[in-house]
């Protein structure tokens, strides 16, 4: 049973989803994680904060192959959730919901399969620069070697799950980050892959700003 202020928000995510064209079977997948996710946000208050606890708990009860589709229902069913008229409104007008079942996914692997290969594994062009543009920004903040070192690895981790990607987008790359994700066992490690994986997108994306994104709060989360 899903509580009932949760129902609200859960029926209006819903019946969005069912005008922007979302087929039986994605509002179907959808309603089965939010049943899940929901019976955790009862009694929880309506903030951030006590989301992002429950997502990480409901989201380690999930297959890795899920993940990608479950958190970005997450990431939608939030302002739902706050009742954030205006961040519904803009999504809505804009392209803020994704009801297209992903047919790219990054190649399956371990997380310790792909570090061993990051002595040997070389980068091109189009990869190296956002990596050195980073290590620089890393730098001119201050960061300490070992720091940057971890970093820039923890970059390189993003951009070999990107290869086989067919677009470089922001949507190429929130899959590969939501399908990496899984891969690390240890909270801490994938809480600091979440600070990298939104500092290393501005560079990746090619912003000119991108230096002025990193060390900013040190954070990271299943939402990022």
């Amino acid at each position: 049973m899903i509580p009932a202020r949760e129902q609200e928000a859960v029926n209006a995510y819903l019946k969005l989803l069912q005008s922007k064209g979302a087929s039986d079977e994605v509002l179907q997948k959808r309603t089965a994680f939010l049943e899940q996710l929901c019976a955790q946000l009862a009694d929880r208050i309506l903030d951030g904060t006590e989301y992002r606890e429950v997502i990480e708990l409901v989201m380690e009860t999930m297959p890795p192959e899920e993940w990608h589709e479950s958190l970005n229902t997450a990431r939608e069913f939030y302002p739902f959730w706050v009742k954030d008229f205006k961040a519904i409104a803009a999504l809505s007008l804009g392209a803020g919901f994704d009801i297209q079942t992903s047919n790219w996914k990054p190649l399956q692997t371990s997380l310790k399969t792909i570090w061993d290969s990051l002595e040997t594994e070389k980068f091109d062009t189009s990869e190296n620069w956002p990596l050195k543009a980073y290590t620089q920004a890393l730098r001119h903040e201050g960061a300490e070697q070992s720091l940057v070192d971890t970093r820039v690895k923890l970059a390189k981790v993003i951009l070999i799950r990107l290869r086989n990607a067919p677009d470089k987008n922001h949507k190429s790359y929130r899959t590969a980050v939501d399908l990496t994700l899984p891969l690390f066992s240890i909270k801490q490690n994938r809480r600091l892959f979440l600070v990298v994986v939104r500092e290393f997108y501005h560079f990746w994306s090619g912003n000119p700003d991108a230096a002025s994104m990193v060390l900013q709060d040190g954070s990271g989360n299943m939402l990022q």
